[in-house]
């Protein structure tokens, strides 16, 4: 007798072994068991049908609770590691905190419709309204918030490659770019209807933004775009008129992502030429260079006022640059694996190593202390600036293909005085009226909104929220 098992369990396992052998035909070897086993068990006719199939019952519920078990492990693991990464503060502050939250596993909303990769995705600054573009030539219209498909918006003949809502103040616009080489700007207040196509672009474009004015208590609103197009030039443009206002050229190749300063200044831009570059919109020239990606630099970020004391930390600097000071310190993300920090002038401050495929998207976090990051590796990366850059955090199956975009809510503003800007990629940051100094408790009076969006070659559009 086995001492595994208790008398009945004995039993109760030869009777349910003696009725799958008769069940799968095999009574000969049902028989000969029958007959070492005697009078220890009695089995008749009815006995067997009772018995039949709990054996394989039994052993696919086993292998089943076996990979539950593993998946939990595996689990356990995850969460050990991040708890050991987390410092006192964050842990007891984690749950109430914005500043110190970062996304996890499983995403709110998967959000289908797309019948192509879905290229870009971008928040709308006011409503819960998301806007998706792909590769099927459509943009669609999500409520985050519910996880619904609001509306399809058709125009574009060719992929649609980024989008991004800004404009005029009051007036919020969409505007997309696509490999049709046209920009078009939509109406999200009348049904998102075509307001006006922007040709002029020689190649597809792969990159649109709108570029912040830097007006008193509203920094989004401005009515300059600016686009990156294989062209290898960036186009301002007045969205008002629809004229290109002025042309940037000094890229040697496919400009593939452009991102502006909160302040509407400067510009930061990269592409197949592996060579970034800040510009001043004032007079068109490159302020800078940034050598030292090894492939196509894929996404560029401009880090937010709040990063800057993590940042400067980095840099070796004794104090942080003036919060009221824009484009200090830039991020950029490259084909060759790594995302690079770097100051205003072009300087390396660190390589943060960890993907280990393109990296395809860069967003600060706005409460300044985190960079996330997606790859076509799958993941979602999170990276503590307080930590010397430390991953601290991946959601390792973010989507099932390749993660192409990233983008966070724009902050909701709890006073008058303050505003926020999404630019760089969603990135927040905040910037005071009329050119006072900005008081260095801003980040307090910005509701960062925890909610994070990402698209894919998976076809699906996930949300991340609290």
């Amino acid at each position: 007798m086995s001492q595994l098992l208790t008398a009945r369990q004995a039993e109760e396992l030869h009777k349910s072994i003696i009725a799958y052998l008769a069940s799968v035909n095999l009574p000969q070897s049902s028989a000969a068991l029958r007959e070492e086993l005697g009078d220890s068990v009695t089995i008749d006719d009815a006995t067997i049908k009772k018995y039949e199939g709990l054996l394989e019952k039994k052993w696919t519920s086993v292998v089943r609770l076996q990979k539950k078990i593993m998946d939990l492990e595996s689990r356990c693991a995850d969460l050990q590691s991040e708890l050991d990464s987390a410092t006192p503060t964050s842990l007891t502050r984690k749950n109430q905190d914005p500043v110190s939250w970062l996304p996890r596993a499983p995403p709110r909303h998967n959000l289908q419709s797309h019948r192509g990769p879905v290229n870009c995705v971008a928040f709308h600054p006011v409503f819960s309204s998301l806007a998706s573009g792909s590769e099927d030539t459509t943009i669609k219209i999500w409520d985050w918030e519910l996880g619904e498909l609001e509306r399809t918006v058709k125009g574009h003949t060719k992929a649609v490659l980024d989008v991004d809502y800004g404009g005029p103040r009051g007036g919020t616009l969409l505007a997309s770019c696509s490999s049709d080489l046209t920009i078009k700007l939509w109406d999200p207040s009348d049904e998102y209807k075509n307001i006006r196509t922007l040709p002029g672009h020689d190649h597809s474009v792969s990159a649109v933004r709108f570029v912040p004015s830097g007006a008193a208590g509203s920094p989004k609103s401005g009515n300059l775009l600016v686009s990156a197009s294989r062209d290898k030039t960036l186009k301002i443009w007045d969205v008002t008129t629809g004229y290109c206002v002025k042309t940037l050229q000094g890229h040697v190749d496919w400009v593939r992502d452009v991102a502006p300063s909160v302040d509407g200044r400067f510009l930061f831009s990269a592409g197949n030429d592996q060579v970034p570059r800040l510009w001043d919109v004032s007079s068109g020239e490159a302020k800078s260079t940034f050598l030292g990606h090894e492939h196509v630099v894929e996404c560029v970020s401009i880090a937010p006022a709040a990063s800057y004391p993590h940042l400067a930390t980095l840099a070796g600097l004794k104090k942080p640059p003036p919060a009221s000071s824009s484009a200090e310190f830039l991020a950029t993300g490259s084909r060759d694996k790594t995302i690079r920090l770097w100051d205003s002038r072009g300087t390396l401050i660190k390589t943060l190593i960890g993907h280990d495929n393109w990296v395809r998207a860069l967003v600060f976090h706005p409460g300044g202390k985190y960079l996330l990051s997606v790859s076509d590796d799958k993941t979602l990366r999170c990276w503590d600036l307080t930590q010397e850059c430390k991953c601290v955090r991946t959601i390792s199956d973010a989507h099932g293909h390749f993660v192409s975009c990233l983008q966070w809510a724009p902050a909701l503003v709890k006073d008058g005085g303050l505003s926020t800007d999404p630019g760089a990629n969603g990135a927040s940051a905040s910037t005071a009226p009329n050119g006072v100094k900005e008081d260095p408790n801003a980040a307090s009076k910005v509701s960062i909104r925890c909610v994070l969006a990402t698209g894919s070659v998976d076809l699906n559009v996930r949300i991340f929220a609290s």
